[in-house]
């Protein structure tokens, strides 16, 4: 009989994925995070977005941050970068999105959970995954790997579970170009999967020019991912369920550095915390 631990798989991924979303949605959803960056003296959600977001890269252009992103529409990123750090040092957004991430998380899990020794050690584990995956090929992941990890235990929380969130989305950005799924594509087809339609309703890309979402669905029509009413076809839901496994398998390598057993300790401990979050929705 073999002594070799078994490894994690996709499905450890997925699940990891769920229990990890809501904490950094707060980031996104809470008004703190906002606040902090506002004032900051950034003038707009979206400035603080592409500030903070992109500041470990670095002071990179516009097209670096476009390519980074991946799934805003061309000239989206250039509106923001570089004037959102002309007169705002990446550091100090960088700063501010985790003082205002983890305040969001105080208040909605509340003192008791926010300082109990379970989140502690969910936030100690999270960190361990986080900071033991490979960085080649991962560009918003090893922006954050190169960020000093916070001591606080909330604040450490919502870093690491950022880390793995960014080492996800790098994985899902080479699913999709593998797949020469464009971004816009990309949420055309996160639409139809969540039963939005037409998928150009759909609220990451309705602002774009018209002619720009036509051009996309006939290009999506051409490749027969969708039909002529805009609903996938077998082709393009299997296109999109490959997406999304190959996402689960590249997201792996973070809980290698995890036992069978601490996994399971991570994912007891962080139940109660994800289910408080979704009550509020991460608000």
């Amino acid at each position: 009989m073999s002594s070799a631990r078994p490894h994690p798989t996709p499905h450890t991924a997925r699940r990891m994925f769920g229990l990890l979303e809501p904490i950094c949605l707060v980031t996104f959803f809470s008004e703190e995070c906002n606040e902090e960056l506002a004032a900051l003296g950034h003038r707009t959600y979206w400035d603080g977005y592409f500030a903070s977001r992109a500041a470990p890269l670095g002071r990179v252009t516009a097209q670096v941050v476009h390519a980074a992103f991946y799934n805003f529409a061309d000239g989206e990123a250039a509106r923001h970068i570089p004037s959102a750090w002309e007169t705002i040092a990446p550091e100090a957004s960088v700063a501010a999105r985790e003082r205002g991430s983890a305040a969001s998380l105080r208040r909605i899990l509340g003192a008791e959970l926010a300082g109990s020794p379970g989140l502690v050690r969910a936030a100690d584990l999270t960190t361990k995954a986080a900071t033991s995956a490979p960085t080649e090929g991962r560009v918003m992941y090893a922006g954050m790997r190169g960020l000093a990890v916070p001591s606080d235990p909330v604040a450490r929380l919502w870093h690491s579970a950022t880390m793995l969130r960014e080492h996800r989305g790098d994985g899902h950005i080479a699913a999709l170009v593998g797949a020469r799924i464009g971004g816009t594509e990309a949420h055309v087809l996160s639409a139809l999967e969540h039963g939005i339609h037409p998928a150009e309703s759909f609220g990451r890309i309705h602002h774009l020019p018209k002619e720009r979402l036509a051009a996309v669905m006939d290009g999506l029509r051409d490749r027969g991912l969708i039909d002529s009413e805009g609903h996938f076809t077998e082709a393009g839901r299997a296109t999109k369920q490959r997406i999304e496994t190959l996402t689960d398998e590249l997201a792996v390598p973070p809980y290698e550095a995890l036992s069978p057993a601490e996994l399971d300790e991570l994912v007891s401990e962080l139940e109660p915390v994800t289910a408080a979050l979704e009550a509020t929705g991460s608000q």
